[in-house]
């Protein structure tokens, strides 16, 4: 059935791939309050389900196969218009033929369903639906459904390496949908017979849990749940991007996490919220280490330029804690004696300790920025400015009285982390109590300019309107403007990707901004993702 909410993975028409994926999280913008009233249900065989999804997804939908979702989004106009009329009427006919076919209705109405997106070759990206019948279906109620003639489907057998499955060709719709039959029950399909056969052979007993569940509670009461696996996002990035390396939501990349994440209604915006769990048995990755860090306000972001496109915002409370947590990291990841020969020779050479220097002057929160024009920007908040300045002017070449450029490579790498890895062998001012870093010096004078004349995004209407849905205390904030993001996708993007941001209308670009948080909470880190519509298209879904 819900075939039917996914069929959209057409593998012959690619660019609605990465487009479905979206619409599974924009289309909810359009649900009403009503349905929540309607809200009173359990997550069937959730964790046994989970485990039949091969482990190379990085993100996985769940939601319920209830007619009242349905229904609403049959006519949701944002939903209709996002993914086209014709995706439409393709994926109800579909459910109408299949699921809510005499034979199958009744066991697979309010199941969970299961919708993963999963990388494979030649930038291909394809969507896995998988879901479980209710305790009362026998295989038979299928077999009957396959000996029907003249219902519009025909349905054949089909080996998938020793398994059973079948091909579904709609008559109408002029598709085949490739179905893997469990014996247990659970049944997995896709467009892509190549998705379908690697689901055959993937055996979840014998793989470590690549998701973390929901508790239960949480569960039965969630329109829509999200669930992420952060070692996954590589391989995905890999066939997204055709610059492998981009530095977009670069360390949520190395994060050795799970997430699990539920919808939480709001008319104009998609807000997911839950948490990340840090996996210990593997490998630490660079935002593990504010972990150890309560949340703080976060003030940086009010000094960011209007020409934003995106940023990683970094937070502290206890930078001296941090700075230690950051040596371990590149102790384990043996780099220390690097780390050391470098500000050894600083030392001998300027006869000045910056490493401990820097760190007493550290403040609470530090930030890369890029602009639509791919300027690079770290921002870094200082206790006193003033005191600084001298340090850095003995470690480099001085430009103006202001504007210098480090005499030493890798140095901000090694002061705050991965996030500073851009800023090889950078140029730098002191603005008041900040340092900002560049790789060019035009760069650097451009900022300049927008700081005297006060052009940051917190001076935008539409800004402060995204802002106040973001929680304003964290630990680490990943940001994006959809319109400023624009050239840089158009540059890194794959080309069929980036036509599908292009062209669809409406799609991405209706969106004004999205958002990725981290804030600790125990061993944890509560999580919240947010995209808002622009605010012309909220007054048109509202009316």
């Amino acid at each position: 059935m819900h075939a039917s909410k996914n069929l959209t993975c057409n593998v012959i028409n690619m660019k609605r791939l990465i487009i479905t994926t979206i619409i599974l999280l924009a289309a909810t913008v359009g649900v009403t309050v009503i349905y929540f009233n309607n809200l009173n249900r359990t997550g069937p065989r959730t964790r046994e389900t989970m485990l039949t999804i091969p482990d190379n997804a990085a993100l996985i939908l769940e939601i319920n196969n209830d007619k009242g979702f349905y229904e609403i989004f049959n006519n949701s106009q944002l939903f209709t218009s996002f993914i086209g009329k014709q995706t439409i009427a393709d994926l109800d006919t579909l459910r109408k033929q299949l699921l809510q076919s005499p034979q199958l209705e009744q066991f697979f109405d309010e199941q969970n369903i299961f919708i993963s997106l999963h990388p494979l070759k030649n930038n291909t990206v394809e969507l896995l639906l998988t879901t479980a019948a209710n305790s009362k279906f026998k295989t038979e109620y299928f077999d009957e459904l396959v000996k029907e003639k003249g219902k519009g489907l025909l349905i054949t057998p089909l080996n998938l390496g020793g398994k059973s499955g079948y091909t579904i060709y709609s008559n109408i719709i002029k598709k085949r949908f490739y179905l893997l039959a469990r014996e247990d029950g659970i049944f997995s399909g896709s467009f892509s017979m190549d998705l379908t056969a690697q689901a055959a052979q993937y055996n979840g007993q014998k793989h470590k849990q690549a998701f973390v569940l929901l508790p239960d509670q949480q569960n039965s009461n969630s329109l829509v749940n999200l669930y992420v696996n952060y070692n996954q996002l590589s391989p995905l990035f890999e066939e997204l991007f055709k610059n492998n390396n981009t530095d977009i939501f670069k360390c949520f990349k190395t994060m050795p996490a799970l997430a699990a994440l539920s919808l939480n209604f709001k008319s104009d915006a998609l807000m997911f919220n839950g948490f990340s769990q840090i996996q210990s048995d593997m490998p630490m990755g660079y935002l593990s280490l504010f972990g150890g860090q309560q949340p703080i306000a976060n003030q940086l972001k009010d000094i960011f330029p209007s020409t934003t496109a995106y940023s990683i915002s970094l937070a502290v409370s206890n930078t001296q804690q941090f700075k230690k947590d950051l040596s371990g990291y590149f102790d384990k990841a043996g780099l220390q004696h690097e780390r050391d020969s470098i500000f050894n020779r600083v030392k001998i050479e300027t006869g000045t300790n910056f490493l401990s220097e820097f760190n007493q002057l550290l403040g609470n929160e530090f930030a890369v920025v890029t602009t639509r024009y791919q300027e690079k920007l770290g921002i870094i908040t200082l206790k006193d400015g003033s005191k600084l300045k001298p340090i850095l002017y003995n470690a480099a070449t001085m430009s103006t009285d202001n504007v210098g450029r480090l005499n030493y490579s890798k140095l901000p790498y090694f002061l705050l982390g991965d996030a500073f890895s851009i800023f090889g062998h950078p140029w730098f001012m002191v603005i008041d109590n900040y340092l900002v870093l560049a790789n060019t010096e035009t760069e650097l004078k451009s900022y300049s300019d927008m700081y005297i004349n006060r052009k940051f995004q917190s001076r935008l209407q539409q800004y402060n309107r995204f802002d106040n849905l973001m929680a304003q205390r964290s630990n680490v904030t990943w940001y994006i403007n959809i319109k400023n993001a624009q050239p840089i996708l158009k540059n890194d993007l794959h080309e069929n990707f980036y036509t599908a941001y292009e062209n669809n209308k409406p799609g991405w670009k209706d969106f004004y901004a999205a958002s990725y948080q981290l804030i600790t909470s125990g061993k944890k880190f509560y999580t919240g993702f947010c995209m808002q519509l622009n605010a012309a298209d909220s007054v048109k879904l509202t009316q």
